[in-house]
C-alpha cells in the first residue's frame, strides 16, 4: 500500500484511498472481484489485471456489479 492517500472518483463519488491497485481498492470496499467489472478512465480492465493495474491520482473508476436476471416475465 502507498503511504499517501490517493484521490479517485469511484462510481461518481470522490474518495480518498491508500489502495495502490484495483484489487486492493475492491478489498477496501468489501467487493468481491469475481462479481464486478471495472473500468478505469473509460478503459475496461481485465480481471486478470486487477492485481497489477496501478491506480493513479485523479483516476476515474467505474465498478459495475453483475446482477442475476429473471426470465423476462415469463
Amino acid at each position: 500500500m502507498r503511504g499517501l492517500n490517493l484521490r479517485l472518483k469511484v462510481n461518481g463519488q470522490d474518495i480518498e484511498t491508500m489502495s495502490a491497485t484495483i484489487v486492493q481498492l475492491l478489498q477496501e470496499m468489501d467487493i468481491k472481484p469475481e462479481r464486478v467489472a471495472v473500468e478505469v478512465n473509460l478503459k475496461v480492465v481485465r480481471k486478470a489485471d486487477f492485481e497489477r493495474r496501478q491506480l493513479c491520482e485523479g483516476d476515474v473508476v467505474e465498478i459495475v456489479y453483475f446482477v442475476g436476471g429473471g426470465n423476462c416475465g415469463r
